[in-house]
């Protein structure tokens, strides 16, 4: 079975764990660790995973592959834009409260589709969206007139409004909304057993950036 001799269980050595497999992903020489048959048969009668990881749906952010980890080892939440809804915090607290995960890790990007949407909804001329996708960014919104600034409610310059700034007060926006929503993953933090990390990762390169941290790490 290829499963590592010190599992870290803190939420530091967590994180140290995971910066270490994106450092190996960015200088192109991933160990791929617990992707063999073995690790496969070791799972099948439950799973203990590292870390939940809440995410952007997008393509080009496969966790797994970022943090060079493998099966068993993270639990991965998604939708479009990284969007706080029931269904996440339910999920994450599944992860934390029944697999006893020591970190939760909301992971955002550049050039995220969802954000750019946000911001074209604001602008005098904005086409109208299916109403799906329409509900979906409309948690992004309030980041983008953070952002934007002035009237509330006047149509904003896109040209003025830069995507990467939306990106990150989402973010934190993001990591505040699911503390302020699940009592069960502040306790937690409060308690020393788990840390959230609010992180952008940068397409071009590989990396993961840390912005805002809650816990110990």
């Amino acid at each position: 079975m290829t499963q590592s001799p010190a599992r870290p269980t803190s939420p530091a050595e967590t994180w140290r764990e995971l910066r270490g497999g994106n450092v190996r992903f960015v200088s192109g020489k991933p160990q791929h660790p617990h992707q063999d048959v073995e690790r496969r048969a070791s799972l099948a009668d439950g799973q203990r995973p590292l870390v939940a990881i809440f995410g952007c749906s997008d393509s080009r952010l496969a966790a797994e592959i970022i943090f060079d980890i493998g099966l068993g080892d993270a639990f991965v939440v998604r939708n479009a834009g990284q969007v706080i809804s029931s269904s996440v915090v339910g999920s994450l607290e599944y992860a934390v409260g029944v697999l006893n995960v020591p970190l939760i890790i909301v992971l955002g990007h550049d050039a995220c589709g969802a954000v750019n949407a946000a911001i074209a909804s604001q602008t005098a001329d904005a086409e109208q969206l299916p109403p799906h996708i329409a509900s979906l960014i409309s948690s992004i919104i309030p980041s983008v007139r953070r952002v934007a600034g002035g009237d509330p409610a006047a149509p904003i310059d896109t040209s003025k409004v830069d995507a990467g700034f939306v990106g990150r007060e989402h973010l934190r926006s993001s990591v505040s909304r699911l503390l302020e929503e699940s009592e069960m993953i502040s306790d937690a933090i409060a308690a020393g057993t788990l840390a959230i990390v609010g992180a952008n990762y940068r397409l071009a390169e590989g990396l993961v950036d840390t912005d805002v941290v809650v816990g110990q790490i």
